[in-house]
């Protein structure tokens, strides 16, 4: 059984990678965004993290998180988001027959990838990758026009314009 070590930094910015366990063809987490919001909310409530930067898409999330001062609990946070929006689904999905002896849900992969962000440059590049990601996976023609991200704070803040990384179809338009 592998050992995970993880990095713990107080107050630390976090890129993560957090998937659902059946990935293909998967739209769970755009289909019950409000219930993962909430469970989202309701752990900040409690456990406080600053939300610098998060993309739902319909089979995983990516998202850039700075704990408070002296907390260095990521772990934990991600602990209870996932078994809480677990508990807000109707039992219906496959389970393997270990996750069923150890009583857990088939909903999320175990593991999640974390980053450390070491520095402005890494901040910046792990920000924009968040809010890039709806377009890289084809799920819009421009990323202003996903629902489930950050991105539209930033417009809002004047961080980035509407048009950032361009709009496919006038791209394409311009092929001609």
């Amino acid at each position: 059984m592998s050992t995970y070590r993880r990095a713990y930094i107080n107050g630390g910015t976090w890129f993560f990678t957090v998937n659902l366990l059946q990935r293909h063809q998967n739209d769970l987490l755009i289909r019950n965004i409000d219930p993962l919001r909430q469970t989202v909310n309701k752990v900040r409530a409690k456990y406080p993290f600053h939300i610098d930067a998060w993309v739902v898409l319909p089979d995983h999330i990516h998202c850039v998180w700075t704990l408070p001062p002296n907390d260095t609990d990521f772990s934990n946070r991600w602990r209870l988001i996932k078994s809480g929006f677990s508990r807000a689904m109707p039992n219906t999905e496959y389970r393997s027959k270990v996750r069923i002896k150890n009583g857990e849900r088939g909903i999320w992969q175990r593991h999640y990838w974390e980053h450390f962000i070491r520095d402005d440059l890494d901040y910046q590049k792990h920000v924009d990758y968040v809010h890039v990601n709806p377009l890289k996976q084809g799920h819009v023609e421009r990323v202003i026009d996903w629902p489930y991200s950050t991105f539209h704070r930033y417009v809002a803040k004047g961080i980035y314009p509407a048009n950032w990384c361009g709009d496919i179809n006038a791209i394409v338009d311009g092929d001609d």
